[in-house]
């Protein structure tokens, strides 16, 4: 059964470009976001040329962040494409799980939109033995602010009104603060129904950072990976508050880019004070990421954003998600996997499928340091 699910993959990757069916991926996450505009493997078969395989083999497990799923569904169906005798296993959980499993030792890396803590770090050591977890940066892109208002199919709203809405402060759509940003747009006398993450998540404490940066008079919040406030409406995954924007009018919430393009639902523009608002894509987020600066030491990467940027077509709610890694100390079994797979990922066609699938590449100058680190590990 196993050689011929493989067999399959292979095929459907030297095949068309853009193919339906289940990734082996999507069975193992809780984020199935395989209806239609799924992004698929564009470019595959010519990212599969460039792949080194190295010595990689067996199964390699991995999990954590939801954000960057459709990215890891790319890497991973090229990467298999290429790779014969090689599975890798993405457990799309939430960043929180992630690293819960790789401080355990159960995974071979985890998937993290928020840098390891301090604790983190000195639990990962237990798990790494010569050495301690490290942050490598490789996914970026906006989180996207999703909402669905029938007969309103384009809005604006900016930090303070974002933190009004989701601590439940403003509660109907036609409030005057809205009004105020969405000149000659007419907003229904409609409650809002504001959706956050039920689980620990790299997305929310992202929105989090983002809110007490932009909005520090309305959001009293710390930036964790809990959802902090009172009132809102919980759902599981960045799907789960997808599909319930989608169904729900009314309805706001929080997710990464490819889950509105792929369910069609249309996304707020954030006013930063610029000359015109922001639209959420991964050109504006790359403007945004460019400006980030490496706050890590040793070999990690961690990265500090500016959250506050006024730039022209800068879209200041941005994640970075980070493979967590081992920097020395990884299990023999899957280090040599581990390193050809995360070397793909940070190469340039591994970054250039990023843009086709809603996420922002990593800037290059970063992005060096990543190859250069993952080259390093052992």
């Amino acid at each position: 059964m196993k050689l011929q699910r493989k067999n399959r993959l292979r095929a459907t990757a030297l095949g068309a470009l853009a193919v339906s069916g289940a990734l082996v991926l999507t069975a193992c996450g809780s984020d199935d976001n395989s209806g239609p505009g799924t992004p698929q493997a564009e470019g595959q078969s010519s990212a599969a040329s460039s792949i080194d395989c190295g010595k990689a083999k067996g199964q390699l497990r991995a999990s954590g962040s939801s954000a960057q799923k459709n990215a890891m569904d790319l890497w991973v169906k090229n990467y298999m494409a290429a790779c014969s005798g090689v599975e890798i296993n993405y457990n799309s959980s939430s960043s929180g799980e992630g690293i819960v499993a790789f401080n355990q030792g159960t995974v071979g890396f985890a998937g993290s939109d928020s840098a390891l803590k301090p604790e983190e770090v000195a639990e990962s050591k237990k798990a790494c033995k010569t050495g301690q977890g490290i942050n490598l940066p490789m996914v970026g892109g906006p989180v996207a602010i999703g909402y669905h208002l029938e007969g309103v199919d384009k809005l604006t709203l900016d930090a303070p009104t974002l933190a009004k809405i989701f601590d439940t402060k403003i509660k109907k759509w036609n409030d005057p603060a809205i009004a105020k940003l969405n000149d000659g747009v007419e907003l229904p006398d409609k409650a809002i129904q504001a959706f956050h993450r039920s689980e620990d998540s790299g997305t929310t404490q992202n929105l989090g950072k983002y809110l007490s940066a932009a909005a520090p008079k309305e959001w009293k919040y710390e930036a964790e990976k809990k959802w902090p406030a009172p009132g809102g409406q919980a759902a599981s995954g960045s799907s789960g508050i997808a599909a319930q924007v989608k169904q729900v009018d009314g309805a706001i919430g929080y997710f990464e880019l490819s889950y509105a393009k792929s369910q069609n639902i249309p996304t707020v523009a954030i006013d930063t004070g610029g000359s015109a608002p922001a639209e959420a894509t991964s050109e504006n987020a790359s403007k945004a990421i460019a400006a980030a600066k490496i706050k890590g030491t040793g070999k990690d990467l961690a990265l500090e954003l500016d959250y506050t940027t006024k730039a022209d077509g800068a879209y200041p709610l941005v994640l970075v998600t980070y493979e967590v890694v081992c920097d020395s100390g990884n299990k023999a079994e899957t280090l040599d996997t581990v390193k050809s797979f995360l070397s793909y990922a940070a190469s340039d066609d591994g970054q250039k499928i990023l843009t086709e699938a809603g996420y922002a590449p990593i800037p290059a100058e970063i992005n060096a340091k990543v190859r250069e680190t993952v080259n390093g590990l052992s």
